[in-house]
């Protein structure tokens, strides 16, 4: 089997798979406030913050046909990466929330779990799953380039 055609169809769809993932994130994280009506921690809101734009700027940059989205991405999607991972263990009990006191400027409280499937998966897990895998496509993205361009 060619390697190289898999790799060419990754590099051709990352833009899309990235917009995927942080679309789906948004309508996600609306259907948990606006539809179920579960109000959104103040680490929730933090996580928002990192992940709406995401599928503004990976739109005009499939719209527009601009490589250079992933750099605008990537910070979002890093710093996105350490707030959900934070929230996940605080929600599995690895940390207590006197670390950072959520319940001060919220009414919610970001170490209970509104859902918890399996055991594991909570919403944070879920944002730190979308982080991770943006951050890993468009790290890669970066590489690619960087790597085609110097052959």
């Amino acid at each position: 089997m060619n390697i190289q055609k898999p790799l060419k169809l990754l590099d051709d769809y990352t833009d899309y798979l990235v917009w995927s993932i942080a679309t789906a994130g948004l309508f996600g994280s609306l259907y948990f406030s606006e539809v179920l009506n579960w109000y959104p921690c103040l680490l929730c809101w933090w996580q928002r913050i990192f992940m709406y734009p995401l599928v503004v700027i990976f739109a005009v940059g499939i719209l527009r046909k601009d490589k250079n989205a992933v750099y605008y991405g990537l910070p979002l999607s890093l710093i996105g990466v350490p707030v959900s991972l934070y929230q996940s263990l605080l929600q599995w009990g690895v940390l207590h929330e006197s670390v950072f006191n959520c319940t001060a400027s919220s009414d919610v409280s970001c170490s209970k779990p509104q859902i918890d499937w399996l055991g594991f998966i909570t919403i944070p897990f879920m944002s730190f799953v979308a982080f991770t895998a943006i951050s890993a496509l468009l790290t890669w993205r970066i590489y690619r380039m960087r790597n085609l361009k110097t052959k």
